[in-house]
């Protein structure tokens, strides 16, 4: 009984972590610096609900299997069987598989800690040369998408805002044409492994005040 439970306590590791993997690849991309693997397992978002059912299914039986009585004929061995486990076939080590599950699973609620660095730096800059651009962006899936496109782009210098949607695949960017341009926005998302479709629209926002305002993260004064 103990070696089933701890089968599928192992299995139900596995499939919180494969629940959660096209939220935490991004994560793993901007720690390792590999910032072109941050799409790669996007494909698997669509499985998430089924992975997080089999993974609440598996670790119910798992606790099942632990918690159900002794049958009477192994009712007189049961002190010495309980002498005999070792720590992986505890209820407590069943419990942190639990807690490790719940947190993987939870994974993409709060994922976007991990990019902290997210205002672009504050410039001053001429009404006259800022521009906003839409672009058409595939593959993100998730919060963690969005952050890690965010994060890539207010690295470039004359970025000013960046939103990014998951859910209507947009990125939507304030920039100083005097400083950076449309071609290095659109291959600083493609260097995610986030693929620009197409161009959605680009126009110009002279309604920031006179020339020499002050932009920041929040958009210009």
């Amino acid at each position: 009984m103990n070696t089933k439970s701890n089968k599928f306590a192992g299995v139900g590791i596995l499939t919180a972590v494969a629940a959660s993997l096209c939220c935490i690849t991004p994560v793993l991309a901007l720690v390792s610096g590999a910032s072109g693997i941050a799409s790669s397992l996007s494909w698997m978002e669509p499985f998430r609900p089924y992975l997080i059912g089999f993974t609440v299914l598996v670790l119910s039986f798992a606790w099942f299997q632990k918690l159900k009585p002794e049958k009477a004929t192994g009712i007189d061995c049961a002190c010495e069987e309980e002498e005999k486990q070792s720590f992986w076939q505890t209820k407590t080590f069943l419990g942190f598989v639990t807690i490790f599950a719940i947190i993987m699973i939870a994974f993409p609620y709060y994922g976007q800690i991990f990019y902290q660095d997210n205002d672009p730096r504050i410039a001053i800059v001429s009404s006259e040369n800022i521009q906003e651009l839409t672009l058409n962006v595939s593959g993100m899936t998730c919060d963690g998408c969005e952050d890690h496109v965010e994060h890539t782009l207010v690295q470039l210098t004359g970025v000013i805002r960046v939103t990014a949607s998951y859910s209507e695949e947009l990125a939507e960017v304030e920039f100083d044409v005097g400083q950076t341009d449309k071609k290095a926005i659109i291959d600083a998302i493609n260097s995610t492994g986030y693929k620009v479709e197409d161009e959605a629209g680009i126009q110009d926002d002279p309604p920031h005040g006179e020339p020499g305002h002050v932009c920041g993260p929040d958009g210009c004064n």
